[in-house]
């Protein structure tokens, strides 16, 4: 009786891990290297955590996760519940985050295991920028399985007619429109996208720009890291040209 029942005890152990080992698809380290505290936020997993400089989250992520997104908010404050607001990147006012945040927030965007067993990934600018960020592959395989970056000085730059307090927003919440939204239809790169697409070359600059854009990794066997300021600073002093704010109409 006593041998079955270990033989039982060691059988569920072993399902556990396997189920586990089969279970999630990649394991995504976040680490905040900014010298200031910011609560990253992960959805549809992981939820939100408290990151001062130095301190660093892994989020496991099942296989076949899609439509996930991870990002930084600044200037947060939290009561014991968990509820308060941050000045970019709000998730409802909540730490724990089960919705999308508020622009703008730079965007660490997946999806796990997809089309061929790969793995689509990205940073996005479409929500607009609060914070430099490098999302990279641990184990990169060449290809377009490598490190991307978008570490420019976006907020001190950015066209007087998107900047907010925290950040640089977005043209599509700004204005508004086809032009800038894409949501009727094909759309194409506008003044503003540009201005995002010059200084982050690997990041969405606006709602189809897909093909400089996207990454894929094979799936089932890469792991992955986001780093906020993974330059140590906030805004790196990058000598680009201030654009003119009479551009609106091009």
């Amino acid at each position: 009786m006593s041998t079955n029942m270990g033989y039982l005890r060691s059988s569920f152990v072993f399902f556990l891990l396997a189920f586990v080992t089969c279970t999630y698809a990649a394991t995504i380290e976040v680490r905040n290297n900014c010298p200031y505290t910011v609560w990253a936020a992960s959805t549809p997993i992981g939820g939100g955590r408290r990151l001062d400089r130095g301190q660093t989250w892994v989020i496991n992520a099942p296989r076949g996760t899609k439509m996930a997104r991870i990002w930084g908010r600044t200037n947060c404050n939290f009561n014991a519940a968990g509820r308060g607001t941050c000045q970019t990147g709000d998730c409802g006012g909540v730490l724990q985050c089960t919705g999308w945040g508020k622009p703008p927030n730079t965007l660490a965007e997946y999806a796990l295991d997809q089309f061929s067993g790969l793995d689509f990934w990205d940073i996005s600018l479409v929500d607009g920028f609060n914070i430099p960020m490098t999302f990279a592959p641990t184990n990169p395989s060449g290809g377009k399985c490598h490190a991307i970056h978008c570490t420019a000085n976006i907020n001190g730059e950015c066209p007087r007619e998107l900047r907010v307090p925290g950040g640089c927003n977005n043209p599509c919440t700004t204005f508004g429109g086809q032009q800038y939204c894409c949501t009727q239809g094909p759309c194409g790169p506008t003044f503003f996208s540009k201005f995002f697409k010059q200084r982050c070359p690997d990041a969405y600059s606006y709602p189809q720009d897909d093909p400089t854009s996207t990454f894929t990794c094979p799936g089932g066997s890469t792991n992955y890291k986001v780093i906020f300021c993974p330059n140590g600073q906030a805004h790196p002093n990058f000598p680009l040209e201030m654009p003119e704010s009479d551009e609106v109409a091009k």
